[in-house]
């Protein structure tokens, strides 16, 4: 290809940004780059398909690709600090961070056969909670557990990996010892407070200090966590199809990943008035459209 795919030069982007090297393995043959092998995966998380339906497709398409073990070899290798540095890299220095959590099944289930045999809805084991920027509307942060745990877990490392200045969350975060980790980083907790009754002593603690300066506005963009978590599972399924734990995590946080890097189409086609010329072309070509079809009560709603 005379020019080359926007995929791969973000890609390229970014490997350069991170300081990776340029072969995957020193000591391999060296016949594909790192880039290669990252542009696949983010294919495959983005499209949704299997490690060998992704080399056929890269093969159609004219792109080198490696083997369907390779692919499978690499996403074992990557790891968590690997992928934070990633979402880092892409998220940019948020501001506002909302955290939250959702959870992925492990394998999609036929609805049909669970009717069909009488059987319950199987439980959801992948716990994925993330720190959401909700100004560039991109992920920042994320740790993943393959068992069930409390959301409250993972603040300090959400926090440390985002490095935000004010953070959004909602009851099931409100802990002493949260506030006072805030308070030592110099993060604006806004947390609503879980009424248990008053406090025994004179002396407030942290979490009844922070109730005071609680806002209720700025906690309101917590919600933008939860948009982000369902745009995830809309986009890229809600389950997933690795078996063990390192694959495990390398879907999720490639699917994140992918959510960042694409996020500029939703900015470049977003119908809304920032976008003007998008904004009056889609009102020109549905008002032309209604009037074709004589509906004078709907061209009345576009106006």
């Amino acid at each position: 290809m005379d020019k080359e795919n926007k995929l791969v030069k973000k890609v390229k982007r970014l490997l350069k940004r991170l300081g990776t090297p340029r072969w995957l393995h020193r000591f391999g043959p060296k016949k594909y780059e790192f880039y290669q092998h990252l542009v696949a995966l983010l294919v495959r998380f983005f499209c949704q398909l299997s490690y060998r339906r992704v080399k056929q497709l890269m093969d159609l398409l004219g792109l080198c690709c490696p083997s369907k073990s390779a692919l499978q070899y690499t996403a074992k290798k990557l790891n968590q600090a690997f992928w934070s540095r990633v979402l880092r890299a892409t998220s940019g220095t948020p501001y506002l961070v909302a955290i939250d959590s959702t959870g992925f099944s492990r394998t999609k289930p036929s609805y049909h056969y669970l009717r069909r045999i009488d059987g319950k809805m199987p439980n959801i084991p992948i716990k994925v909670s993330t720190a959401f920027d909700t100004r560039k509307k991109k992920f920042c942060a994320a740790k993943i557990r393959l068992l069930p745990s409390h959301d409250i877990k993972d603040v300090k490392f959400l926090i440390k990996q985002g490095k935000p200045h004010i953070i959004v969350a909602d009851k099931a975060y409100d802990a002493n010892w949260v506030h006072e980790h805030c308070l030592k980083e110099g993060i604006i907790a806004h947390i609503p407070i879980r009424e248990k009754g008053k406090p025994k002593h004179h002396s407030l603690s942290a979490r009844r200090k922070a109730a005071k300066q609680f806002n209720l506005r700025v906690y309101h963009r917590r919600e933008m966590a939860e948009s982000g978590n369902s745009s995830i599972k809309r986009k890229f399924g809600f389950s997933v199809s690795s078996q063990k734990a390192r694959t495990i995590r390398t879907e999720v946080y490639g699917r994140l990943t992918c959510h960042n890097i694409f996020s500029w189409l939703l900015r470049d086609l977003g119908l809304n008035h920032k976008n003007q010329h998008l904004y009056k072309l889609f009102k020109f070509s549905s008002y032309y459209a209604i009037s074709d079809s004589k509906s004078s009560a709907a061209r009345r709603e576009i106006k």
